[in-house]
């Protein structure tokens, strides 16, 4: 998705040169949150300010919030359909060979030397025994300070954004998110908990929408028992199906827990977080970069995350029933990822394919 945007907003519309786009890359990359809707955010703040900012998050997120919505929705009453149930039963083999995918792909960026690596075994061991990921993360950041002191700074520099620009804009829309939460608490308690736990898992979501899954399920299916983890991977499946983020799994979840109103309040409090550092974060990120600490926690935060990805990798798989066809669907999804095979056509093929053989 990033790399189309590239095309559009650089080649197509000329909106941003190659540098700025760049550099928004990379900051979307650093910060937590969805990394493809931080970039559209991007895209939009550069090239008409926080409104554009705005009109862009929202509009790349709302075709899956509508979609996922709709699936929710019939959900319920559709999942034990035999044709239905065949396709789930066949996409979460194909949904873990997904995260096994991401483990790999994290771990080729992230784990660079010995003290990455460290860092890695030492979260999934922490992970496997069952530590809130909250705390490893934060515990993975502060060895990073320690383990990576060859990670130096890599300053950007494209031209910086006045900070006077986002600075009103910043302070209303945060003034207008904290009212959200506080009508919510006032009115509603249970979809406050629920807003306050989707706006704390997009905080450490660092790394993208890949490393808020296991977040989500760990919070979810774990320490609250909201939902088992088979229709946690259905809901992650039919996030799959929708063009747009993973995280997106948040509106399925909400949807379940407390309806169309839990589907809204999760999906603004998993989201919000991450347009609002988007706007705040780019006018001084040039200097985030240039700060060697800052390049070292951040190296050991993506790390920790290599090793909740192969934790959740192995969670994710014990309620699979491994038999032949779940075993083939698994290998034929990976080495179509690994082979760079579009994660769109995975699942529609798997989809289709599960619904005949299983």
């Amino acid at each position: 998705m990033v790399a189309y945007m590239r095309t559009m907003a650089v080649e197509q519309k000329r909106w941003l040169d190659e540098e700025s786009f760049r550099d928004g890359v990379a900051l979307c990359q650093a910060i937590p949150g969805a990394t493809a809707m931080q970039t559209a955010a991007y895209v939009g703040l550069r090239a008409r300010g926080v409104s554009g900012a705005l009109v862009t998050f929202v509009g790349f997120g709302l075709p899956a919030f509508i979609l996922m919505l709709t699936f929710s929705a019939f959900y319920p009453s559709m999942h034990t359909v035999p044709a239905v149930a065949s396709a789930f039963s066949g996409l979460q083999a194909i949904i873990v060979a997904i995260v096994a995918n991401a483990t790999v792909s994290f771990g080729k960026t992230a784990l660079k030397n010995w003290g990455t690596i460290v860092i890695a075994g030492v979260a999934a061991a922490l992970f496997g025994i069952g530590m809130n990921p909250l705390l490893v993360i934060v515990a993975a950041a502060l060895f990073g300070l320690v383990l990576n002191k060859g990670q130096h700074a890599a300053p950007l520099v494209g031209a910086p954004m006045p900070s006077l620009r986002t600075m009103k804009p910043l302070l209303l829309l945060s003034a207008f998110t904290a009212a959200v939460f506080v009508l919510l608490l006032l009115i509603h308690r249970q979809l406050f908990d629920l807003a306050v736990l989707m706006l704390r898992i997009d905080l450490f979501a660092f790394g993208g929408g890949f490393a808020a899954v296991p977040l989500m399920f760990h919070e979810i299916v774990q320490v609250r028992h909201w939902m088992d983890s088979s229709t946690f991977l259905n809901g992650i499946a039919l996030g799959q199906v929708t063009p747009g983020p993973i995280v997106i799994t948040a509106t399925f979840v909400g949807y379940m827990l407390y309806g169309l109103p839990g589907g809204l309040v999760a999906t603004f409090a998993v989201f919000s977080p991450s347009f609002l550092m988007v706007i705040g974060v780019v006018p001084y990120f040039d200097r985030l970069r240039a700060s060697p600490y800052f390049n070292r926690v951040m190296s050991a935060i993506l790390s920790s995350f290599v090793g909740l990805l192969l934790t959740v990798t192995v969670r994710f798989a014990s309620p699979v029933p491994w038999d032949l066809p779940h075993i083939l669907f698994f290998c034929a999804a990976l080495g179509a990822l690994l082979s760079s095979v579009d994660i769109l056509w995975v699942v529609l093929i798997g989809t289709a394919l599960s619904i005949i053989v299983m």
